[in-house]
């Protein structure tokens, strides 16, 4: 079985929350999702992404049971690209709406296989035997320069490119997601988070609430509930989901 929850706040500085989730056990979906641009845009294409992947998951059905095929990949891929480009086609010559976008990251579980997709730094994280492995790789300016060694992690934080992301579902340019898959054994835990999550939380952090062997609701409120008291400057969420080995069955 997968026992899901996800939990989302404004943060103690933001007026609004941008950030939209969802999950479904039952689907064997979970995404998270951060908006960008303007407060009414980012919010529009948050809820424009965790309400199209359902609905292309839905659609799939039989064509992604097997993530071990190809095919199943690249559907996912095609689809994204396509939601990408419906989030850029809806902000057109609207002004209120102009550099509308969307962190997107996904994680589809069939049996004991998950596919994970992501656009931008929210981030997904498998939590295993008392180890945080990230799963995924932040598409940012910062993630290039610590990459390229130009800049140090005691850098990062006052550095000015600090937000500024690469990949996004809305970009003008037809940007596939970057998708993985991995193996699910018995215990696993799988987090999906925004970075209002991981900008005010480290790694031993976050690693540390996983470790405490309660519900996901709870870890979920004690993650949120972490992040505003090391400042909540953002828009914070975060959705875990435990895997167990019937869960395949």
């Amino acid at each position: 079985m997968m026992e899901i929850s996800g939990l989302t706040d404004k943060g103690k500085v933001r007026t609004h929350n941008e950030d939209a989730w969802f999950a479904d056990g039952a689907m064997g979906l979970l995404v998270v999702s951060d908006g960008m641009g303007s407060e009414e845009g980012g919010a529009l294409a948050a809820e424009i992404v965790v309400k199209t992947l359902p609905e292309i998951i839905m659609q799939e059905g039989t064509n992604i049971a097997n993530l071990n095929d190809p095919f199943a990949v690249d559907i996912i891929s095609k689809q994204i690209v396509a939601l990408n480009r419906n989030v850029f086609d809806s902000s057109r010559g609207k002004v209120n709406l102009a550099g509308m976008g969307a962190t997107m990251v996904m994680a589809l579980v069939r049996g004991d296989r998950a596919m994970i997709a992501h656009m931008g730094d929210s981030r997904a994280y498998l939590y295993r035997d008392d180890y945080l492995l990230a799963l995924t790789k932040d598409h940012s300016v910062i993630r290039l320069l610590l990459d390229a060694g130009e800049i140090t992690e005691e850098e990062v934080a006052s550095h000015p490119a600090r937000g500024k992301i690469t990949r996004f579902i809305g970009m003008e340019d037809d940007v596939p997601p970057d998708i993985s898959l991995i193996h699910l054994e018995n215990g696993d835990r799988i987090l999906l988070c925004s970075d209002g999550l991981t900008s005010m939380l480290g790694e031993k952090e976050i690693q540390e609430q996983l470790r405490k062997t309660v519900s996901p609701k709870a870890v979920c409120r004690y993650l949120v509930d972490a992040a505003n008291m090391a400042g909540g400057k953002d828009n914070i969420t975060a959705v875990l989901a435990d895997w167990r080995i019937d869960a395949a069955e």
